[in-house]
């Protein structure tokens, strides 16, 4: 059973099923059954049934009671659009986890009256957790620019409401130490040094790192894969270091990254285990910082921005371009040191 996404609604568990597809269900005690719920997760449907098994109520009692113009309308119909459908799963699921809870409380309300300083107050009420505060933004400027465009509304009243300013640079990235201190904790043969290796090699994110298998890797041994958050094929070798790893194990029959109990992760998951993996190994990092590491070992190797736009699956120039600036700017600071050495002598 995966990690559940955050804010968890009570008694809802979530389980993958073979086919990848999300199912949840609602169970109030051990002794009371699972009951199924509909439609997609934060749905007006999958919402009334939830609020109906909560109250112990019958499946019957949770139709919802859908108003033309009002804020859940214009999410339904949001969620029917290409716009929606084009985007990829996890920006999805992220906005369906923020939905959830805007509507659960607003939802009833007419988008139409929705303004500009609506907006900002739902920044505001945020303003304590950064993060949280743009991603709500950032799916009400997702949700009206469509529904501006699509002539539903003729203000966006999200357009002009500034992001909040993140004093933070993400990530820190691992180092040589970070990465002698896990391997030392997790010797080869271990689940928990499979996904290190895994992520390490290959530099993906965690969401493509959970589904990579064997099914990836052609005959010529190179991983291809594209991408769940840019859509990005990839294209990189199998190195021997990794084959060497993998053929150890254990790995599952179509992903390498397993727990302890042998079966698959989702994407969810496994960041809250191999964050407990590296606690355990006393490095204070998270994936996305072995990712980091793996760029910067690249760009220090010399590697330029193609290089790495195509290695890490970035689609802008900006994303690669922060590691090889800082690598070259390290390079021309040990020439002028040696300049200046020079010169003193």
């Amino acid at each position: 059973m995966g990690a559940m996404p955050r804010p968890r609604l009570p008694y809802l568990q979530h389980e993958r099923t073979r086919h990848g597809t999300s199912v949840y269900y609602v169970r109030l005690s051990r002794d009371t059954p699972r009951v199924r719920m509909p439609g997609d997760y934060g749905s007006d449907i999958f919402m009334a049934a939830y609020r109906a098994a909560i109250a112990g109520e019958p499946a019957a009692n949770a139709r919802p009671t859908i108003h033309k113009g009002s804020l859940r309308w214009l999410v339904d119909r949001w969620r029917e659009s290409s716009d929606w459908h084009l985007k990829a799963k996890s920006t999805r699921r992220q906005r369906d986890n923020i939905l959830v809870h805007i509507l659960d409380v607003n939802g009833t309300l007419p988008f139409a009256g929705i303004t500009h300083d609506h907006v900002l107050a739902g920044r505001e009420r945020r303003m304590k957790t950064p993060f949280a505060a743009n991603n709500y933004l950032k799916t009400m400027k997702a949700l009206f620019a469509w529904a501006k465009e699509t002539r539903l509304v003729e203000v966006d009243p999200a357009k002009d409401v500034a992001m909040l300013s993140r004093k933070t640079e993400g990530h820190e990235p691992w180092t040589v130490d970070d990465v002698l201190a896990y391997r030392a904790r997790w010797p080869l043969g271990k689940c928990e040094r499979v996904a290190f290796e895994v992520l390490y090699a290959t530099g993906l994110r965690r969401g493509d790192a959970v589904v990579l298998g064997k099914q990836h890797v052609g005959r010529d041994g190179r991983i291809r894969i594209k991408t769940e958050k840019t859509g990005q094929m990839i294209s990189i070798p199998l190195t021997a270091d990794l084959a060497a790893v993998l053929k150890q194990g254990p790995i599952g029959d179509l992903a390498f990254i397993v727990g302890q109990n042998g079966k698959p992760l989702t994407k969810e998951g496994f960041g809250n285990e191999f964050r407990g993996w590296c606690d355990k190994a006393g490095v204070k990092k998270s994936a996305h910082g072995l990712r980091k590491l793996a760029a910067i070992e690249v760009a220090e190797g010399g590697g330029s921005e193609l290089d790495l736009n195509a290695y890490f699956g970035w689609s802008t120039k900006e994303q690669s371009s922060t590691y090889t600036r800082n690598a070259q700017a390290e390079k021309l600071a040990d020439r002028a040191s040696e300049k200046r050495a020079k010169n003193n002598k």
